[in-house]
């Protein structure tokens, strides 16, 4: 195994165990293939990992859009990639070979933010000039990060900037006209910041002229296998950690995750995984493995006994057990959606339909 072989069988060895490893392989096989494919691609596939119809669409919005110089307001919950998105829609822009530059408008206190953003502009005291967000972003791009807790007075400044481009640095000192694209993002709902009077209204349409949704990860489960394997490509590039197989009961307990902090707390997960995870190097990572915050979403079988009745079952009748278990446990992971389910699990709508209807599964 460490010399690359995928798993072995010990003599004598049955049937079914010889096609359930290669079922395996092949299907590692094609992870690999579709990862090596995805970097292959442009900047933004590579970036935005998965092959989902949410992450498609989302592909397909930013190659529309970056070309443009509209504003836009990348809207979605924390750690899903919003800054990704946001640096993708800029290295696709004409702008690229500009500055991106970013500004985290909770990680700055009300006082900061206007100086943050506009710069200090020198007086006859000691105070150099100093240059602000805006100024070090012409040319180029301004990502505004949560800009739901922008103070309204900075609100009522940047609304200036978007009208004129144009601003003063704290101090005075006249106007400074600069080019600048704003990208904004928010995990926070806009509208009800608006009714609350927290958040100007004119200022949220002149932001969200292009609006782009980050959906979060439990929107886009099929992706994940395609992130682990991205991920570990991309830490073990970066740490020299030795890359790990993942084995089919750990990987349906990471698709069957919420994961509330969404990409990043996968990734954070996955780094974790490689260097605390026990056995060999080159030993399959399996479920009782995974950190207990993960691991505690195992799935078990009704009744807490489906072992050993599939295993007091005759063949066909306990395959057919573990594929109505396991189809039911697939439909209820994607909502009810039968099309991501039949993509999800390698079938045709149509087969998958006939399938559940033999299964007795209404």
């Amino acid at each position: 195994i460490k010399h690359g072989a995928y798993d072995f069988i010990e003599k004598p060895f049955k049937a079914d165990r010889l096609l359930l490893i290669a079922d395996r392989a092949l299907e590692t096989s094609r992870l690999k293939r579709e990862v090596k494919e995805l970097k292959q691609l442009t900047p933004i596939a590579s970036g935005l990992v998965g092959k989902s119809p949410a992450i498609n669409q989302l592909r397909q919005t930013i190659e529309k859009v970056a070309p443009t110089n509209s504003r836009i307001l990348i809207v979605g919950p924390s750690g899903a990639g919003k800054e990704l998105c946001a640096r993708t829609l800029h290295s696709m822009s004409s702008r690229a070979a500009g500055p991106f530059v970013v500004i985290n408008a909770a990680a700055i206190t009300p006082e900061r933010m206007e100086t943050e953003l506009f710069g200090i502009e020198q007086t006859n005291g000691s105070q150099s000039r100093k240059v602000g967000a805006l100024e070090e972003a012409h040319g180029g791009t301004l990502f505004i990060d949560e800009i739901a807790d922008m103070p309204r007075e900075t609100q009522n400044k940047i609304l200036r900037v978007l009208t004129d481009q144009t601003f003063e640095r704290v101090g005075g000192g006249g106007k400074v006209a600069v080019d600048v694209r704003i990208v904004s993002s928010t995990s926070r709902n806009l509208e009800a910041e608006i009714s609350a009077g927290n958040f100007r209204e004119d200022l949220f349409h002149r932001l969200s002229v292009v609006p782009i949704r980050i959906p979060p990860l439990a929107e886009r489960r099929e992706d994940i296998s395609l992130l682990v394997d991205y991920f570990m490509d991309q830490i073990s590039g970066a740490t020299g950690l030795s890359k790990r197989a993942i084995g089919e009961d750990a990987m349906a307990v990471l698709q069957s995750h919420d994961w509330p902090g969404n990409v990043r707390q996968l990734r954070n997960n996955v780094e974790r995984l490689m260097i605390l995870a026990g056995g060999d190097s080159g030993a399959t990572i399996t479920a009782n493995m995974l950190p207990q915050d993960v691991g505690s979403m195992i799935p078990s079988m009704p009744n807490g006994n489906g072992g050993e009745q599939l295993m007091s079952l005759p063949l066909r009748e306990a395959r057919e057990m573990f594929e109505r278990e396991y189809l039911v446990a697939q439909i209820n992971r994607f909502g009810g959606n039968i099309s991501r389910t039949a993509e999800f699990v390698g079938m045709e709508r149509s087969a998958l339909h006939r399938k559940l209807k033999a299964l007795g599964v209404g």
